[in-house]
């Protein structure tokens, strides 16, 4: 046994040292050191402070305004400046020039304690990374500290607001901007509508007793609707920044585009709102945001197993009948529906007043009571966005008026209302939306595919249908059985392959015939060219029934035994085929 144990020690062992040049070479090129900046930095600053602890972190500790910095005497500083451009003032481009350390050392004092502060940049992925080395003489306590304390005020707002777009939060200052001109007095809506909305907001947040004490979700779903230009955006704002003065913080999503998917970014977006709870998450355009394929992500992560307590979710939409029944008219998901419709005289009293009170230290303008109700009647079907623009182009064009004729704030204001009501006649109804939508009835009629289908059904029209090629005996049309209209049931597949033969119509464009038939001819029927052929159908089926008579006609000049006395074989199925083939 022990010979056989050494024979296959033998068979495996290298004892004898490899001396081949090439073989050196490529072992120490492929033995290349594992990359490992954090450690590398550590293990290199330990020896040059042997009695300081060291903390390393990715979180810029820089930026921390409760720190001091200095540079470190005698250690280089290395950054990378690059220039911001802003907005051009009086034609002048602005800018400034901002900087990202790449390496540098700094001595910093926060609280009763003092710390050297190394950062260093090195490449990580597709981009770079930075890491913050924090020494402290002495344990490592004071050093986390500073960590936690500027991690709690990086995550806090500062005159920003949360906003989520293309994968990412960030802290959005520019928008926190634009709200802050936003007022309650600029929306104008009747009373008992904004209080309903102040009540469902606001009463929100000083429920949770309420809600607790009756064992029910503290949570709540609002939407608004109805046709563009009638105050949901402006009504957002005023809602995102009084909660944010209230310290309810707004989150505000732009899209749920991830790179790891719509859901993810859902998740993300809802994970954040639990963490910042109580707040308020704006879905502007809701239709578009939730589609069919991540609709159920999305109302699991509204009404599923986890937790939403403090989640007042907003939705706003131009196309309430887009959105699917289970965000429209499920409960507890978005209970609360506001209609901003076109203003009604009222209102359009409230907007036009709000107007005069603006304009009542204009000494240049005279603004009448009358015309106020003048104006109100002339606006029918005018959106606030409508009125808005009406009031704006008038004063723009008072504003700029050359020569001694200038109109009065009276004339200018009617014509611009003539102006807009002839856009608004051209335009489709706010209530159709798209221009899908702004079809005909008859059109709609004509494009209505359970008409179409219903027309398909017929058992004439079903009988002179050629058959697949791939049937059983191709060369011999195979006629429906039974009276589908009477409730019978054909199958489908069956009816698609044999409107796959249905011929193409002549009148169509060369073009067109062209494309029919290679989609016909590939290996994978394109359903769409299917349903440009079933929109023609109507013409197709006058075109048959033409080739048909004329067929008939000739027969009967050939004077064919039986035709002219009463129903033959040429009033089968299979016949009425051939007759229509004929040329």
């Amino acid at each position: 046994m022990s010979d056989a144990a050494d024979d296959f020690v033998n068979i495996w062992a290298d004892s004898d040292p490899v001396d081949n040049e090439f073989h050196r070479h490529w072992s120490s090129l492929a033995s290349a050191k594992f990359s490992g900046p954090h450690l590398q930095a550590v293990n290199a600053l330990r020896k040059i402070y042997p009695d300081h602890s060291i903390v390393g972190t990715h979180h810029n500790v820089l930026k921390f305004h409760e720190v001091v910095f200095s540079p470190l005497p005698n250690a280089p500083q290395i950054s990378n400046i690059f220039f911001i451009p802003q907005g051009r003032v009086n034609g002048q481009t602005q800018g400034a020039l901002a900087e990202s350390i790449e390496f540098g050392a700094f001595t910093a004092a926060w609280d009763k304690y003092d710390f050297i502060v190394y950062a260093a940049s090195y490449p990580s992925g597709f981009g770079t990374a930075t890491i913050f080395l924090i020494l402290h003489e002495g344990p490592q306590d004071p050093a986390r500290a500073l960590v936690l304390k500027s991690g709690l005020w990086n995550e806090s707002l500062h005159d920003e607001i949360w906003v989520y777009n293309q994968g990412w939060w960030l802290k959005d200052h520019q928008l926190w901007v634009d709200i802050q001109s936003a007022d309650w007095k600029d929306v104008i809506l009747k009373d008992e509508f904004k209080k309903a909305l102040h009540k469902d907001v606001y009463g929100f947040f000083k429920s949770e007793p309420i809600y607790k004490e009756l064992a029910i979700p503290w949570k709540r779903g609002l939407i608004m609707h109805g046709p563009p230009g009638n105050g949901k955006t402006i009504s957002i704002k005023v809602i995102m920044k009084t909660c944010d003065a209230q310290g309810f913080a707004p989150l505000y999503v732009k899209s749920f585009q991830h790179y790891a998917g719509d859901e993810a970014g859902m998740a993300a977006v809802f994970d954040k709102a639990r963490q910042l709870s109580p707040c308020v998450i704006v879905l502007e355009d809701l239709d578009a945001l939730i589609n069919d394929r991540n609709r159920s992500f999305f109302l699991n992560q509204l009404d599923g197993l986890q937790d939403n307590d403090g989640l007042l979710v907003i939705g706003t939409t131009n196309h309430f009948e887009r959105l699917d029944p289970g965000l429209s008219t499920r409960p507890s998901r978005f209970d609360r529906k506001y209609l901003f419709d076109d203003p009604d005289l009222e209102e359009r009293k409230l907007y036009v007043r709000y107007w005069q009170n603006k304009l009542k230290t204009n000494k240049a303008i005279e603004f009448p009571d009358a015309l106020v109700d003048e104006v109100a009647e002339q606006t029918e079907q005018f959106s606030f966005a409508y009125l808005k623009e009406a009031f704006v182009s008038s004063l723009v064009t008072l504003a700029g008026w050359e020569g001694d004729d200038k109109p009065t704030f009276n004339r200018a204001l009617k014509d611009q209302i003539k102006v807009l009501r002839k856009q608004l006649d051209k335009m489709p109804s706010a209530s159709q939306g798209s221009d899908n939508d702004s079809q005909t009835e008859s059109d709609k009629r004509e494009r209505d595919f359970r008409s179409l289908f219903d027309t398909l059904t017929d058992q004439s029209l079903f009988s002179v249908f050629p058959p697949s090629p791939s049937a059983p005996n191709p060369s011999v049309p195979v006629p429906m059985e039974g009276d589908l209209s009477g409730g019978q049931q054909y199958p489908f597949r069956t009816l698609l392959d044999r409107l796959q033969n249905w011929p193409i119509p002549r009148s169509i464009s060369p073009e067109s015939r062209r494309r029919r038939l290679e989609a016909r001819l590939g290996p994978d029927y394109d359903f769409r060219v299917l349903l440009d052929d079933l929109n023609d159908m109507p013409e197709m089926r006058a075109q048959l029934e033409a080739r048909v008579a004329d067929a008939r006609r000739r027969l009967a000049a050939l004077n064919v035994p039986g035709h002219a006395h009463g129903p033959s074989a040429w009033d089968t199925p299979l016949t009425q085929l051939s007759a229509a083939q004929l040329d």
